[in-house]
């Protein structure tokens, strides 16, 4: 049997296990509420980060309180409250600070329980909304998201991103600097500005899970810290605006693209396509989850992009083997995505399931055609599905050298390193 550590150790250990699993789901709240005290986003943080280090160094002596995250709650808003008064007498202004005490002195209530109570889903939207603000870069949006609701650290988020601690503390530094300069309200959009403003939101999301599902760069294929963020935080969304259809268009594909996870990853880590998955590995549960928040959506009106993207998710999840999947159906979803939502990738997703549904010689024609009409754009020349996609087709058509040059050109221009092995395998199935 193991020696075991000093019980002090162990203490702490036992403390900072407690506060981990806390902060993971509490803070988004902590910095929320304080955030709506304060009026500034950085501020809010660090006080709710003050609260964190007092539990670091109290707990592991007076104990794990009965409510952890109450406890949290109660002292980020004393600290907040401490701030206030400071603020306020150095701008001489009695009459402001006793005024600003006593309002905000209802938040902070000396019942524990309450206090987690006060707008938390407001607080929350509100949170979701300033952190995905246009205002901010997409790269900042998307660390500052993860950074306030997902709970993650700077590590964290450097680690999932493949890039540097520094970057990304930098990102985050300007993105809470550039929401003080532009004096951003720390509020939920009026009527009409959600749908602008919300699209935003939806966007961010979807670019944290689909770098979670297919990871851009580095040796593994997926990074499902990412996924799970997105995901939670997509369901948050929908529970807070359970009326917007493209909340839970984005949610149901989620779920659906969720429910393949354990199949798209073989013993060794390696990438297992679509067709070939073990159908039986799918989570029906997030399957059904999935479908439930699809109906939702068309209940609420027309499918958007999100919606329709998770309408051909769902045409694969209902599919019990390859061959019974619905390619035409999938191909009329794809040519309502284009409408909605035109762009070269869509596009050559959409001549994909034409080669599915109609052939590959159909499909590689609607590839080339892709190619001509981008030449002056050049947006695909770097993007490594494209000659992935007419390797594909090249090969389903017997011209197995031309295939094989397609492969070993997308293997070049991936940086997945487990992306790579897999497209490389196929240029050498291709033969020489």
């Amino acid at each position: 049997m193991p020696a075991k550590g000093p019980p002090e150790a162990e203490a702490r250990q036992a403390a900072a296990r407690v506060i981990d699993g806390v902060w993971r789901i509490e803070s988004a709240r902590i910095i929320g509420a304080l955030a709506r005290m304060l009026r500034n986003v950085g501020l809010a943080e660090e006080l709710a980060q003050d609260a964190l280090v007092s539990a670091l160094e109290r707990w592991p002596e007076a104990g794990i309180p009965d409510n952890p995250a109450a406890w949290l709650m109660t002292v980020a808003k004393n600290r907040a409250l401490d701030h206030l008064r400071h603020a306020t007498l150095q701008r001489n202004k009695q009459s402001e600070l006793t005024y600003a005490i006593e309002t905000l002195l209802q938040d902070a209530a000396p019942d524990l329980d309450a206090a987690l109570e006060d707008d938390i889903g407001d607080d929350l939207l509100r949170l979701m909304f300033i952190s995905c603000h246009p205002v901010l870069s997409t790269e900042a949006r998307v660390a500052l998201t993860l950074r306030l609701l997902g709970g993650l650290t700077t590590e964290e988020i450097a680690h999932a991103f493949l890039v540097s601690e520094a970057t990304v503390a930098q990102r985050i530094v300007r993105a809470k600097r550039t929401l003080a300069e532009a004096k951003v309200p720390f509020e939920v959009p009026r009527a009409d500005q959600l749908v602008a403003r919300l699209a935003s939101v939806l966007q961010v999301i979807y670019l944290i899970y689909n770098e979670g599902y297919s990871a851009s760069a580095g040796g593994d294929w997926m990074r499902p810290t990412l996924c799970d963020e997105a995901l939670r935080l997509g369901r948050i969304l929908a529970g807070l605006l359970p009326d917007e259809a493209e909340v839970h268009g984005l949610v149901a594909l989620m779920e659906i693209q969720s429910s393949r996870a354990r199949a798209r990853l073989g013993a060794q880590g390696e990438p297992v396509l679509l067709l070939e998955q073990d159908r039986s590995r799918w989570d029906q549960l997030l399957i059904r989850r999935g479908l439930a928040a699809l109906a939702r959506a068309g209940q609420l009106g027309e499918y958007g992009p999100y919606a329709l993207q998770a309408a051909i998710a769902a045409c694969h999840a209902r599919a019990l083997t390859p061959e019974q999947t619905d390619w035409p159906r999938i191909a009329a979803l794809y040519d309502a995505l284009a409408q909605l939502m035109p762009s070269p990738v869509v596009e050559l997703n959409r001549a994909v399931v034409i080669g599915m549904a109609y052939g590959p010689a159909l499909g590689l024609e609607l590839v080339d055609a892709l190619i001509a009409a981008d030449a002056l754009r050049n947006s695909l020349r770097n993007y490594h599905l494209l000659p992935s996609v007419r390797g594909d087709l090249l090969s389903r058509l017997g011209r197995m050298e031309e295939a094989r040059a397609e492969f070993e050109q997308a293997a070049a221009l991936t940086n997945n390193l487990r992306e790579r092995a897999l497209l490389l395998a196929r240029a050498q199935g291709c033969g020489r």
